[in-house]
């Protein structure tokens, strides 16, 4: 006499639920297929979430910097490049802002946006190397060198300056297209490149030690002041304040820097304005500038206040426009 599947359960047994015997085997099947995917959802789960704990924000923090500071710098060319080449024509050749100014309306208004290039992909490359690998670095060093924050962040900076140093070419395509020396020597960025390919690889990268000097020493100066010059201004309540702290805190700091490093700028802009011939040393290039501007401090900055202003303006747009699209991103 066989024993019926269905029916109440009794003592600890489970009640045991009444099926059709057609429909049993397909209930069976599902119940079990069930259970099979759950336990390797969890199993799945298991074995990803490590790896997602560790790379996947590093991953989206990496992208973020790296974007957040090309944006920014493209956003900073677009707006103060004219006012860059008047400073450029001051540094290069000791004049006035008004015959700056005078030269460039003699070139025409066609030419005010001539060598926007190179500054665009230098600046862009550069910036987004900058907060990108700054973050990196100091995420690194924070990792494996028990040392105090403010070393750890100076450290991070200089070798995140010394590492966008590699676009020095960028910079020297750019002072070449800016001097109007060579106004009829190239036509575009592309030529400019080309051309300085006879002279060897070096001949990209005149000026590289004073940008070494200038890159390594103001990022550890920004990173390390940036974050106090903002604290000392009002609390900020919302988005439209935050925004104008940041540009606050970025062009004060922009503007002291710039001021600072102003006469290594004007040494560098002469060693990259020389095609060819003999590479000359940071010293013996600012021995002739002094020599020609009189020995003169005043003469020798000629141009700051306008550089000042302008650094003020760039490095105020540089900030607010990455701290503002780092809380979108």
């Amino acid at each position: 006499m066989g024993v019926s599947p269905c029916g109440a359960g009794s003592g600890d047994r489970p009640e045991v639920t009444c099926l059709p015997q057609g429909k049993k085997y397909s209930h069976m099947k599902k119940t079990f297929f069930n259970m099979m995917d759950s336990e390797a959802h969890e199993k799945r789960g298991n074995i990803l979430s490590p790896s997602q704990q560790d790379i996947s924000p590093h991953a989206v923090n990496e992208f973020k910097h790296y974007f957040c500071g090309c944006c920014a710098a493209f956003n900073n060319v677009a707006i103060t490049y004219p006012i860059q080449k008047i400073l450029f024509r001051q540094q290069l050749y000791g004049l006035k802002t008004r015959g700056a100014l005078i030269q460039l309306q003699k070139e025409g208004l066609r030419n005010l946006y001539r060598g926007i290039l190179p500054p665009l992909m230098q600046k862009t490359a550069t910036l987004a190397l900058m907060f990108g690998l700054y973050e990196d670095f100091s995420s690194i060093l924070h990792r494996h060198i028990s040392s105090p924050g403010i070393v750890t962040r100076s450290t991070a900076a200089v070798l995140a300056g010394a590492t966008e140093a590699l676009l020095t070419p960028l910079e020297r395509v750019q002072t070449l297209l800016q001097d109007n020396k060579h106004q009829d020597k190239f036509t575009n960025t592309y030529h400019a490149f080309k051309a300085l390919r006879s002279y060897g690889i070096g001949e990209y990268y005149r000026g590289l030690i004073p940008i070494l000097f200038r890159n390594g020493l103001s990022n550890a100066l920004f990173f390390g002041l940036r974050g106090p010059i903002k604290e000392h201004l009002p609390e900020a309540n919302s988005w439209s304040a935050h925004l104008i702290n940041d540009f606050i805190s970025g062009g004060l700091l922009g503007a002291m820097l710039g001021f600072l490093f102003f006469p290594v700028n004007v040494v560098k802009t002469r060693m990259q304005s020389q095609i060819g011939g003999e590479f000359q040393s940071f010293p013996k290039v600012f021995g002739k500038i002094w020599l020609e501007r009189n020995g003169k401090l005043t003469h020798l900055f000629r141009g700051a206040h306008l550089n000042y202003h302008r650094s003020l303006l760039s490095w105020g747009i540089i900030n607010a426009t990455y701290e503002f699209l780092l809380k979108l991103v």
